[in-house]
């Protein structure tokens, strides 16, 4: 099935298909996944889907430990990013978190950038150094990787989302995920917004990803403060686990 559409002028992004595609014609069973298959998955998937705030949560968190258990892609993580950037739009996404006024939204982009950050430039490259075949054409992280222009075409309508949180996450995931060659063109756009993480973030991960996305850019940014060094840890599946769980 081919998703992508060619028009005159400068090439678009593909599509992706639909959620409910990616749940339906998917062989989650035959799918790696650091406990075994993917068979779980399709109803940990919907779950994300429905109208209690605590079940969303409790499954996002979930899908984190089963697709990415130690901050590592497996055969079944790039299907289950493809659905979470697929319901973006969808209802279920606009629920408030319990006792907090923030659309599990957010948590949906933080969960993607998070994902991706496992699939990251940084990361690869951090890998490749002691297993030169890691990003083979072919290898569960450069098909990964490779999704990542499909990926951006659906986080990027939230940039400019009217909840900050939400705009946050949507930046954040969309400046790791503008790593991709083929994103090269949005990057003096997404500077902007990374200049904006930079002056108005209170969370210093997310201020780190925006000055090395300025940094690797060719941007200044000389007049950033320090930030924590420490190794990324945040999402479903690591030390930021309190982003998704609720609080009470």
């Amino acid at each position: 099935m081919n998703h992508s559409r060619s028009n005159a002028g400068a090439p678009r992004e593909p599509d992706l298909p639909p959620y409910q595609v990616v749940l339906s014609e998917t062989d989650w069973g035959s799918l790696e996944t650091p406990f075994g298959n993917g068979e779980d998955l399709p109803e940990v998937l919907s779950r994300l889907l429905t109208p209690d705030p605590r079940v969303q949560v409790n499954a996002l968190s979930e899908l984190g430990e089963m697709v990415g258990h130690q901050n590592t892609i497996y055969e079944a993580t790039a299907p289950a990013a493809m659905y979470v950037a697929g319901i973006l739009t969808h209802p279920a996404a606009t629920t408030p978190r319990p006792y907090r006024n923030v659309p599990i939204r957010a948590a949906l982009l933080s969960w993607l950038a998070s994902t991706a950050y496992d699939a990251s430039d940084e990361i690869a490259g951090r890998t490749e150094q002691h297993f030169p075949d890691f990003l083979a054409p072919g290898t569960i992280v450069a098909s990964f990787r490779d999704l990542r222009p499909m990926l951006y075409r659906a986080v990027s309508p939230f940039l400019r989302d009217s909840h900050e949180d939400v705009r946050e996450a949507a930046v954040i995931a969309a400046l790791i995920l503008a790593e991709h060659p083929a994103l090269a063109e949005h990057r003096d756009h997404l500077a902007v917004h990374a200049r904006s993480i930079l002056d108005t973030s209170g969370n210093g991960h997310n201020q780190r990803v925006a000055q090395k996305a300025l940094e690797a850019w060719g941007h200044d940014a000389t007049d950033s403060g320090p930030f924590l060094e420490g190794s990324w840890d945040w999402g479903p599946h690591s030390d930021g686990r309190s982003y998704l769980e609720p609080p009470f």
